[in-house]
């Protein structure tokens, strides 16, 4: 297949030399989980546990939400403390409902049943067992892949892609997790591919992980329709768009899902997390993240449980040479900035990055000089310069006009910035208040139909006693005119 660029890009310092030649590494059960409710795009999971309960490694302790949601399930075995806010992954300091485990030190599984062949399973029935481990996008968006798959289901897909691009700086865990447990990839990915019905896969690999590539090659050699295709390595080629267009050529329209052009993208973690599902009755209750940045004394990929706080992971790396600078879940052009380190490892986060000073720098914002690198640099043929002058001024609309909706900020427009403008945050900031604006109406609009429906069940209401009453009065009048008429009748006879 032949490789198709898609527009701009960057090329950042990669810094994966860090972290890059760790092998994956299990991290020691915590003594306390804080599992989140809420790992995942769409609505936060109910909890079904209270304090007190004793729970099972596997077992569902927040059942999904109507709409997209995804439930979430014990890390491991122990005693619910507390069902509480905590404070999330979420740079501004927000709290979370969340269940705070102590764990029993077992790790004691919950019973599971005795395992299938999924391949002599239909698709739906997989989805649905998709759904209910809790599955979710593993690359950072975090989406339901139950979702995914039963939209795509409907379509025809002709195409799986499973992304191994890791383009963001500094993360290691997917290039890690192909070298290492390339057997399990392809699993997932060949069921994936029996789900949708698709024709082909595609295994994309950014061409700086070339054992990943040969041991994906070599997993991958007894099936025909599964093939390893290496792309260049320029950010954000792990963003799904791009990696679309570079594999296949198509763009994804705008406002359209990857399904409109027969293609459908996962992760390679989310792929591996499927065939453990699967294959193993396994749900979503752990994942590989890189722990790296130059305040970390020894940088590490490490298999960790969700609801560990960040600073055990940072602890068992060694602990920091210096005080970090900014802490990030993610990766540094996508990734979020931490309040602090006792936040927890959720789903979606592939690094947790403690970075210092010499990393961060960078200077005072200065006027835009109209150069236009943020445009070239666009990965997705926007004009970065026009949204960010759009949001400064709260015209929200107009920088919907210029393309709010596409833009994915992945930073490649702010990296390339000579006045150091900081345009991904007034985009951020944009999308919230867009968001807001969208929630406030939803909210009005709905206040507005619930009082209309009462004020037409109240019309409906005094429009049926009228006409009771009228009906009433009829009835009554044609009584006392039957009367009157047999009273003459009488005096008539008479």
């Amino acid at each position: 297949m032949k490789f198709s660029p898609f527009r701009g890009g960057v090329h950042p310092d990669g810094y994966k030399e860090l972290s890059a030649h760790q092998a994956i590494e299990k991290l020691p059960l915590p003594d306390r989980l804080y599992v989140p409710l809420r790992q995942h795009a769409g609505s936060e999971a109910l909890a079904i546990v209270q304090p007190g309960d004793f729970v099972m490694k596997g077992q569902l302790i927040g059942r999904a939400a109507k709409g997209i949601s995804a439930p979430v399930h014990a890390p491991t075995s122990g005693k619910v403390l507390k069902v509480q806010p905590f404070v999330a992954a979420h740079p501004s300091g927000m709290d979370s409902n969340t269940v705070i485990i102590e764990c029993d030190g077992n790790d004691t599984p919950i019973a599971t049943p005795t395992n299938i062949d999924p391949f002599s399973l239909d698709g739906k029935t997989l989805s649905d067992t998709i759904a209910n481990a809790g599955i979710v996008g593993m690359g950072g968006a975090s989406f339901p892949a139950a979702v995914k798959l039963s939209s795509a289901s409907r379509q025809v897909v002709n195409t799986v892609i499973i992304n191994g691009g890791e383009c963001e700086p500094y993360l290691t865990a997917d290039d890690r997790l192909m070298r290492e447990r390339p057997e399990q990839i392809i699993l997932g990915a060949r069921l994936i591919r029996h789900i949708v019905n698709a024709e082909n896969v595609c295994i994309a690999i950014e061409d700086n992980k070339k054992e990943a590539i040969s041991a994906l090659r070599q997993a991958s050699s007894e099936y025909r329709n599964i093939q390893v295709i290496v792309v260049p390595t320029l950010y954000p080629m792990g963003s799904a768009k791009q990696m679309i267009q570079a594999v296949t050529g198509k763009e994804v329209p705008a406002g359209g899902r990857s399904s409109d052009i027969g293609v459908l993208m996962h992760n390679v973690a989310t792929t591996y997390a499927i065939a453990q599902c699967l294959s193993q009755n396994e749900p979503l209750v752990s994942r590989i993240v890189t722990v790296s940045g130059g305040a970390i004394k020894h940088p590490k990929n490490i298999e960790a449980l969700v609801g560990t706080p960040i600073k055990q992971l940072i602890d068992f790396c060694g602990g920091t040479l210096e005080e970090p600078s900014k802490l990030l879940l993610g990766g540094p052009m996508m990734g979020q900035l931490m309040p602090s380190d006792e936040v927890p490892l959720i789903k979606g986060a592939a690094g947790v990055l403690a970075l210092n000073n010499n990393e961060i720098s960078q200077p005072s914002a200065s006027p835009c000089i109209r150069c236009g690198r943020c445009v070239s640099a666009c990965p997705m043929g926007l004009v970065p310069l026009e949204m960010a002058n759009h949001s400064r001024q709260q015209d929200f609309d107009g920088a919907i006009g210029f393309g709010l909706k596409d833009c994915i900020l992945c930073g490649s427009c702010a990296f390339v910035c000579p006045s150091h403008i900081p345009l991904v945050h007034y985009f951020q900031y944009a999308k919230g208040e867009v968001a807001y604006q969208k929630a406030t109406q939803q909210r009005m609009d709905h206040t507005r139909q619930l009082s209309e429906s009462r004020r037409a069940r109240q019309e409906k209401e005094a429009a049926e006693k009228a006409a009771a009453k009228a009906a009433a009065k009829a009835a009554k009048e044609a009584k006392a005119a039957a009367k009157r008429k047999k009273q003459n009748a009488a005096s008539a006879n008479q």
